[in-house]
């Protein structure tokens, strides 16, 4: 039996600009690709994939999500070239298929990054480009908390029995590590970095209300609806008892880029 669907377009879409900061950061350092292929990993609702796809100037592009209620909000854009697909990101692959493969804010749910890495790199032409965004936030106290909730009871032992080993809070690399593996496949350029976005929200409170719409979906797969909303009620009490209740309060929260791209052909 399939997960069910927990993401929520609306829950997500209310830090919409402060979530599409380092996705423009992210663009600037892929070049544009015209005529090119291109795909985008975790597409969510698609207006970022269209930014991507009218950037690079590409004649394909495709934005795969695993999100049946995300891509809904995404048809609307198709057209031009530009498509999205339901579909598993951890499964993709394609054999030298695109001149760039681009992912913002998805591939921390997938774990072992260095083989995820090679993946992604065959998936590329020579010459092509690879460009990612992961969240790199998981010792602050809006995840790192969700993480020790979800291992109390009662919520460790129904998350279990849905499958989740809560045994890893995040696959996320030092940005060091992503260099070294960049250099290992083959890349010629890259950039890595480790970047702080500071967002002023209206109060601490709503940093639960961030991490409704993206971290804590993990949770809500496997649990049930009453049970999510004990874990909800367990996790806003230790986060707040641990970052106060201000208003309003700035939100700190890291985040790993990088970009590289292969030799050109001969």
């Amino acid at each position: 039996m399939s997960a069910p669907d927990t993401w929520n377009p609306a829950q997500y879409r209310k830090f919409g600009a402060e979530r599409a900061r380092p996705f423009d950061d992210l663009l600037a350092l892929v070049e544009p690709a015209p005529g090119g292929r291109a795909v985008d990993l975790g597409c969510g609702t698609g207006e970022l994939t269209a930014r991507l796809h009218r950037h690079l100037g590409a004649a394909a592009t495709v934005g795969l999500d695993s999100s049946a209620a995300m891509l809904e909000k995404a048809r609307p854009l198709e057209g031009d070239g530009l498509r999205f697909e339901l579909g598993d990101i951890a499964a993709f692959a394609a054999d030298a298929g695109y001149d760039v493969v681009l992912s913002n804010a998805a591939l921390h749910w997938i774990p072992d990054h260095p083989a995820l890495l090679a993946r992604l790199r065959a998936a590329l032409r020579p010459g092509g480009q690879l460009a990612v965004q992961v969240p790199a936030n998981a010792d602050h106290p809006s995840h790192a908390l969700a993480f020790e909730v979800a291992n109390e009871a009662p919520f460790a032992e129904a998350l279990r029995a849905a499958g989740d080993a809560l045994d890893e809070a995040t696959p996320v690399l030092a940005p060091e590590r992503y260099a070294e593996r960049l250099d290992e496949l083959g890349f010629a350029d890259q950039h890595v970095r480790l970047q702080v976005y500071g967002h002023h929200l209206a109060r601490s409170a709503d940093v639960v209300e961030w991490t409704k719409g993206t971290t804590l979906t993990r949770y809500q797969r496997g649990l049930a609806p009453a049970l999510f909303d004990q874990f909800v009620a367990r996790y806003r009490a230790r986060l707040l008892g641990a970052i106060g209740e201000r208003a309003p309060y700035f939100y700190t929260f890291k985040r790993l880029l990088f970009a590289a791209r292969l030799p050109a052909p001969a």
